[in-house]
């Protein structure tokens, strides 16, 4: 890339950074620039001097995202330090950036009796990333409470936009415009969430899903009326193993990196668990999970 940056920049600038440090499968090649804004402000600055052919990368806490071992061309931006404002706004409103954690935002609404947010808690992502792929867990939903969401463009330019003008389904999300990035949202919910139903699905999070171990979360959608963790457990697949990655044997449809994998052993995994399924079941699992990099 032959352009440089203005040197205000430097000190939240990193080259080569390696994007194992910064997703939760602890897997990923460097990334050509990685930039860590101060806030909305240093953001907005810096994307009004990035060339316009330069790729770009948001990345929050690294979770739902498979970084191949060459690394990201471009530059990644980090929001999870930077975007993190979350207030209430009037009787039942919530506003929160992007850069929140969803957990957090399940906390909160909980202390402010305000629901339904319980399902936040099995999101293991930032509200960003909820947004773009309208992320969901215990039968929730992000989008069914959003009305409002701020963007920015790769010019800097900031729109509000209004929920109806996005097209939503299951883990997919339609934008009206390409190069436009989730910077915040307006939520609106009811009177009637507890911080004892929080809790308690967070306990349930504990006792069926491998917490605290590397992955990203569930790896495969749901095919329509069924799910993907019993077609993979059906077929016999828990602990299934290649290199350092294996299929987790308390809940099928997460893959772990038992601390050795690459990201080629989970993405040689995940496509032999659709080959096996597909062989098996004749259903085609779609990847929830979003690949991006250059092969080593």
């Amino acid at each position: 890339m032959n352009f440089t940056l203005p040197p205000e920049f430097a000190p939240r600038v990193r080259f080569g950074e390696l994007l194992s440090r910064h997703t939760s499968w602890h897997v990923g090649g460097p990334a050509d620039i990685f930039f860590m804004p101060r806030d909305r402000q240093d953001l907005v600055a810096f994307l009004k001097v990035l060339p316009p052919d330069v790729p770009l990368l948001w990345l929050g806490l690294g979770s739902n995202l498979l970084v191949r071992d060459g690394g990201v061309r471009g530059v990644v931006v980090s929001t999870r330090d930077a975007l993190t404002a979350l207030e209430r706004r009037g009787e039942r409103g919530v506003y929160a950036e992007a850069g929140v954690p969803c957990a957090k935002l399940a906390r909160q609404c909980a202390r402010w009796d305000l629901g339904p947010a319980e399902f936040f808690t099995g999101i293991p992502g930032t509200v960003g990333g909820a947004l773009a792929m309208n992320a969901g867990a215990f039968g929730g939903e992000t989008w069914r409470q959003v009305r409002h969401v701020e963007t920015i463009d790769r010019h800097g330019a900031v729109r509000l936009r209004a929920a109806r003008e996005y097209s939503v389904s299951y883990r997919h999300v339609d934008v009206p415009a390409n190069d436009e990035w989730f910077l915040a949202a307006d939520f609106e919910f009811e009177a009637g969430s507890s911080e004892e139903e929080t809790r308690a699905l967070l306990e349930r999070r504990r006792q069926t899903q491998p917490i605290g171990e590397w992955s990203c979360g569930s790896v495969f959608t749901n095919p329509p009326g069924d799910h993907a963790a019993r077609l993979i457990e059906a077929a016999g697949l828990k602990g299934l193993r290649i290199g350092g990655a294996v299929v987790s044997t308390k809940h099928a449809n997460f893959i772990l990196n038992e601390g050795t994998a690459t990201a080629r052993d989970i993405e040689s995994l995940i496509e032999q668990v659709q080959r096996e399924v597909a062989r098996r079941h004749g259903r085609l699992l779609t990847p929830e999970c979003r690949i991006v990099g250059e092969a080593a």
